[in-house]
């Protein structure tokens, strides 16, 4: 992350000049919340990580309050949204629908786990953010719930069927799981067989391991 941020600082000062910019500001937020926590989210303590003045902040954002509440709509945008979409996306089978909706757990491009513990935490301290978590907890559920219905499930058991997924994700990040990329690669079609009652099909896990082969293999 450091590295990502000095050589976007470094093109920041090349470029746009002292002031940084609102999306430098936001990675800074962003990578002190994953790293530390919500409480080391400060305006002095950021500026001086980007060697950038504090008053330059304030041509981005109003106040500390509305740089948090960008970087709840970054989480927001990227861990539910994409979610979302992957429950969304074209699949033949059920078994199919749901390693779509796995990439999200092996692809940090489209769901921050990391990100996810650290907005689930600050939430224990804002009443306000744990509705949000609330919020994106339902949607994330309905999303599931209709990719079941949408391949014939009943709605009860398409709640279930959800809930299972979805919770048995939540506790991975909640435990900070640190089960290698490999063993979960293993695990993928009995995870797949026990949340849908069916077994992937051959082309279907050959398509998912494609996708993932570079990650299982580093």
């Amino acid at each position: 992350m450091s590295s990502a941020l000095d050589k976007t600082n470094a093109e920041t000062s090349a470029g746009s000049g002292w002031r940084g910019s609102a999306d430098l500001w936001l990675q800074a937020a962003y990578d002190t919340v994953v790293e530390t926590g919500v409480d080391a989210v400060r305006i002095q303590p950021l500026a001086k990580k980007l060697k950038l003045s504090r008053t330059s902040f304030y041509w981005f954002f109003k106040d500390r309050d509305e740089l948090l509440n960008a970087l709840l709509q970054k989480w927001r945008d990227k861990n539910s949204g994409n979610l979302v979409a992957q429950s969304q996306a074209y699949a033949e089978t059920i078994a199919e629908a749901i390693l779509n909706v796995f990439d999200c757990w092996l692809n940090q491009d489209l769901f921050d786990s990391q990100f996810e513990f650290a907005v689930r935490s600050w939430a224990l301290q804002s009443a306000e953010v744990a509705e949000q978590i609330g919020l994106a907890d339902e949607a994330r559920l309905e999303a599931l719930r209709q990719m079941f219905i949408r391949f014939g499930y009943e709605p009860l058991k398409a709640d279930v069927r959800a809930r299972t997924i979805y919770l048995t994700q939540i506790g991975y990040i909640s435990m900070k799981s640190d089960e290698d990329i490999s063993t979960r690669l293993q695990r993928i079609s009995d995870y797949v067989e026990i949340f849908t009652g069916q077994t992937p099909e051959p082309r279907e896990l050959e398509r998912f391991y494609a996708r993932h082969k570079q990650a299982g293999d580093d």
